[in-house]
């Protein structure tokens, strides 16, 4: 049973932000409010920030890493003082996991700010503890009410890391500023083929100055390494302050293994398993679940794509667009079968859009439909070819299921876009108009907007990049996107921004009404 608390009034949203991503050493009543009597160097730290994810109407994954073996507490309270604790929560942070740990809590009220306090306490002697670090989220509606988040992608990309001098990751800061009730990060959390170096020179004869690491000086090759690269981004201040404040909806692409990767023909020196899987993908697979707050999938298999819904105006799913592709490069001339969700995938994706209550069905992907690509879909102008026919199948799907109001967000082309598909510009005609919001990069290089195809007739309603490639963050160039949702009316509203919080172009989508004759179509999928 759900316990109806209400948080203090009083205090801005914006200020409850702030200071839910600050430290204290003792927080209110509770557990975690013991007397810390051992020395300093006993007690175990947080040791890259915390963060919240996966958020729902009544639970949340919470994460922390600690800077050796120790065991996590976790509680939340509707209270930023803990007067009431509502959930509890522990784990261990083992060295099999570099020291990271996370937890589920469960029997949260919904619609409602949460806090939450993270400790790491000695395994063998709790009394020996550290630092407590408060965070916040928000959960999901269960009634009708407005919602707000915001996307991006890219971040570390093409040796642009952490630049204090610069305001480091601004982005981060100004997605804070926009208090969203969480984030979906489009992939490229990393850039593990990205190394960064010490000074970089600008094109107006500037020097851009990186924070330095051991492990993010090379290539990614290594477990060690892998985990390095997300190490590297809990430096920065923002980052840190945004994901102690607002949840994360992760899911990955690319840069998370190595460029345009796929699941067979990616490996280094250390090749292949018995069963043909690469070595590398593995490790990077393993460091990417390590450092993410994602739910744990049943079948426990490293499963990145899921749905999670957050109130009765939206479904947001999450697709993973590397793991079940083809081997090949997207070209014209190969004639072998081709996928870039998969059967299993694609066949999850029909079942749980058809099954979706939610007035808007966000679809959350890892790169565009429409944008010219060997690595991704479109392969030029014409009919369906390669992998555009898995997308054919998916887009008459939801024609023929009756499923409105379908909306998909993707980043990975470092710029920012606006997209309307129509069949009346098409080439494949058997689809209902749909929109797709591109944003990005949050902090890496910028580049040129790239051409469509007419395959499913994308307009650019807006784009912005830069007119050559691989611009430095400092000139301005970072984009992110907001969505707002009217409780009310169901109206959404997505924004697309810039690094300084200037809306660049805007757009209302009223929704439609449902056209499923009322039963799941389990016989067409």
């Amino acid at each position: 049973m759900q316990i109806p608390i209400r948080a203090k009034h009083g205090l801005t949203r914006r200020q409850l932000l702030i200071r839910s991503a600050a430290t204290v050493a003792v927080a209110g009543l509770g557990g975690l409010a013991r007397p810390h009597l051992s020395r300093a160097v006993d007690r175990p730290l947080i040791a890259s920030g915390i963060q919240s994810g996966d958020v729902s109407a009544n639970s949340a994954v919470i994460w922390a890493r600690a800077d050796r073996a120790a065991r996590m507490r976790v509680e939340c309270s509707a209270s930023e003082e803990f007067k009431t604790i509502i959930g509890t929560a522990s784990a261990d942070a083992l060295p099999d996991r570099d020291f990271t740990a996370k937890v589920l809590l469960g029997g949260l009220p919904s619609g409602q700010a949460i806090f939450y306090r993270v400790r790491f306490e000695n395994i063998d002697e709790p009394e020996i503890a550290g630092e407590i670090q408060v965070g916040h989220f928000r959960t999901g509606p269960t009634a009708r009410s407005n919602v707000s988040f915001v996307w991006s992608g890219d971040t570390t990309g093409q040796g642009w890391g952490i630049d204090e001098s610069r305001g480091g990751m601004r982005t981060y800061r100004t997605m804070l500023d926009n208090r969203p009730d969480f984030f979906i990060h489009s992939g490229d959390h990393i850039y593990a083929d990205c190394p960064v170096e010490r000074e970089l020179k600008l094109p107006d004869g500037g020097v851009w100055r990186n924070i330095v690491t051991e492990e993010k000086s090379v290539v990614a090759q290594t477990l060690a390494q892998f985990r390095g690269n997300y190490k590297y981004n809990w430096l920065d201040q923002s980052f840190r302050a945004f994901h102690a404040a607002v949840p994360l909806f992760a899911q990955w692409d690319d840069h998370e293994v190595t460029n345009d990767w796929a699941p067979i023909g990616t490996a280094d020196e250390t090749g292949y398993a018995e069963d043909g899987t690469s070595h590398l993908v593995a490790r990077a697979r393993r460091a990417f679940h390590e450092f993410m707050p994602m739910r744990a999938t049943p079948a426990q298999d490293g499963r990145i794509y899921r749905k999670i819904a957050y109130g009765p105006l939206l479904d947001v799913f999450m697709i993973d667009m590397r793991s079940y592709r083809d081997s090949t490069g997207n070209r014209r001339d190969d004639h072998r079968d081709t996928c870039i969700l998969g059967a299993s995938q694609l066949a999850w994706l029909k079942r749980e859009l058809v099954a979706s209550d939610g007035t808007w069905k966000v679809i959350a992907a890892d790169m565009p439909i429409g944008l010219i690509s060997e690595d991704a879909i479109a392969l030029g102008d014409g009919p369906p070819e390669r992998r555009e026919h898995e997308i054919a199948d998916l887009l008459s799907f939801i024609k023929r299921a009756g499923i409105r109001n379908t909306v998909w967000l993707t980043a990975d082309m470092h710029y920012t876009a606006a997209h309307h598909y129509d069949p009346n510009r098409a080439a494949y005609q058997d689809f209902e108009p749909f929109w797709e919001f591109v944003s990005g990069p949050l902090h890496a290089g910028t580049w040129a907007p790239a051409p469509l195809d007419n395959t499913f007739g994308p307009k650019a309603m807006f784009q912005k990049g830069c007119s050559g490639e691989n611009l430095a963050p400092c000139f301005g160039m970072q984009f992110f996107g907001r969505v707002d949702i009217d409780g009310k009316t169901g109206v959404m509203t997505v924004t697309l921004k810039d690094v300084d919080n200037r809306d660049l172009w805007s757009v209302d989508l009223e929704p439609r009404p449902d056209a499923r004759p009322g039963q799941v179509m389990a016989q067409h999928i």
